[in-house]
Formats: C-alpha cells, sequence, structure tokens
C-alpha cells in the first residue's frame, strides 16, 4: 500500500496513505469527516472508466493514516494535501472535495494557490464558515458541535452508527429506505480512524473560516449542494460559497441527501463528467 511521509511527531513519521490508479488528468479526491478515501469508491471507478487517473487519501488522524495526537485543522489538512500533489508531481489536476474535505480543497487551493490545478469542485461541503457567528447569521449554533463532540466522547461506535442511520444518508426522512450496507460501510470507515482526530476535526470543520481562501481562488470551481442537506445546511453554504468565487458554478439538488456522493452517485458523476468535459 502506498505512503507518503509528510512530517515526523515524537520522533516517528506522520504517514498518509493514498490510493493511485490508472493514467490521464488526474483527479484528486478528499473525503469528509471522519472517513476514508473509501468514500469515493463510486466516483473512483465511474472516472477510472472514463479515461481518468484517479488519487484518494486518507486525512492524518483517519482511515489507514497515521493517528496523529496534533495537526487536526485545516491547514495541516491542506499542507498534507499539497505534499501528496507535489509527491505525485500532478499537473493540470481537478480537485474534488465532499464536506470537510471540501474545505480542505478550498483551503489548499487559497494556501498554497492554483499552480496545475485545472478545476474544482465541492460538494456538500462546509466552507465559507458552519458556526453562527454576529458575521455568519445563517451557521448553526456552536452548541449544534458542542454535542456532535459529546456523542463522539460517550460512545463514539454508537455515534457513528447513528449518524448514517438517519440525517447523513437522509435515512430519516419519510418514504426513504434506509440501506443497512452503506450504514456499515460508513461505521467502518469511521471506526478505522482515531477519536482525537476525528474530536478535533469537528472544531476544524465547524469553526474555519474560508472565506478569504475562496475569494482568493480562479480557477472554475462547482459547487453542489442540495437544499435538504441535513448536515451542512445550503443557505449557510452552497450559495454563499458559490458568490464568493471568482468563477463559481451552482449546482443545485432538491431533496438529495448530504452523503449523495453515495446514494445519488450516479447522478453525481454524470454532473461532475459534464462540468470536467466543459
Amino acid at each position: 500500500m502506498p505512503y507518503i511521509t509528510v512530517g515526523k511527531e515524537n520522533g516517528a513519521n506522520i504517514e498518509i496513505y493514498y490510493k493511485d490508479w490508472g493514467k490521464g488528468q488526474p483527479i484528486v479526491f478528499s473525503h469528509g469527516w471522519p472517513l476514508t478515501g473509501d468514500d469515493w469508491d463510486a466516483q473512483m471507478l465511474f472516472f477510472l472508466g472514463k479515461g481518468y487517473r484517479v488519487i484518494a487519501h486518507d486525512r492524518r488522524g483517519h482511515g489507514r493514516s497515521t493517528q496523529t495526537d496534533g495537526g487536526h485543522d485545516m491547514d495541516h489538512y491542506a499542507d498534507d494535501l499539497k505534499a501528496l500533489t507535489d509527491h505525485l508531481n500532478l499537473k493540470d489536476a481537478i480537485h474534488v472535495g465532499h464536506s470537510t474535505g471540501g474545505g480542505q480543497v478550498v483551503r489548499y487551493l487559497g494556501r498554497h494557490g492554483e499552480k496545475n490545478v485545472a478545476k474544482a469542485a465541492i460538494i456538500s461541503a462546509v466552507p465559507p464558515l458552519m458556526v453562527k457567528t454576529p458575521a455568519n447569521p445563517l451557521g448553526l449554533p456552536k452548541s449544534v458541535f458542542d454535542d456532535l463532540q459529546a456523542q463522539l466522547s460517550s460512545n463514539r461506535a454508537k455515534f457513528y452508527y447513528d449518524l448514517p442511520a438517519g440525517p447523513f444518508y437522509g435515512f430519516n426522512r419519510p418514504g426513504v429506505k434506509a440501506i443497512e450496507p452503506n450504514i456499515l460501510n460508513w461505521w467502518r470507515q469511521g471506526m478505522m480512524g482515531g477519536a482525537k482526530a476525528h474530536y478535533e476535526g469537528i472544531v476544524a470543520f465547524s469553526q474555519t473560516d474560508f472565506t478569504e481562501d475562496l475569494k482568493k481562488i480562479s480557477v472554475p470551481v462547482l459547487v453542489m449542494h442540495s437544499e435538504d442537506d441535513q448536515i451542512v445546511p445550503y443557505q449557510a453554504s452552497g450559495p454563499l460559497s458559490a458568490k464568493l468565487l471568482k468563477n463559481g458554478i451552482l449546482k443545485t439538488y432538491k431533496d438529495y441527501p448530504h452523503g449523495m456522493i453515495t446514494t445519488q452517485a450516479d447522478v453525481i458523476n454524470a454532473d461532475l463528467l459534464k462540468f470536467f468535459k466543459s
């Protein structure tokens, strides 16, 4: 399994696991909290079949990457992504991020620039800012994220079942039938990672303000968000990000869940492909 070393902590290497399949224009996928690169399986296989090179990594503290004590913030996430793209010497790359991964992509572009980047797409993503502040009245109260941390601390295994069984995939909506294997796969990915990384990651994805990062980005960015997203509310995210971007394109879905890259993969993949080829 391929790894890259992105630094040291307490004398030991910090290693990031990644998958790199195929040849052609590279697409780099950044996953959501608290998952792994495996959450992109439906996209990786689809775009591999379309002649692209597909790459996905496990964020530090997640999946098969090192369970670090520190660095669970957007700057480190962006720096690790930069290390990966440099290691692979990627040119003309397309970056795609889901949820927290969307924030990682935005911070990467804002912090490290757009050299060797052709386009980007952020899906159900956390920018510009999730938490409610005087300047961000549409955000969610901090108590919402405090409660997530409390549930993680109390019983992470149960929390990581209840979240995908309910709002993440919209299985709590009337008439929506739960897909148990999807729930269990989410649980599997979550439990592979470190509790401390996930606990601190809640602060990272909820309290990081990406406004200035979004303003810096000039490459075309597709912003994909559903009005029924129960994790990252639509009005406080997708439309605002699209407006802040120089070349933002907003694609709105009506009744899709936060995890639509899995439950509506056929539609999401087709829309991404259309954008990549435009």
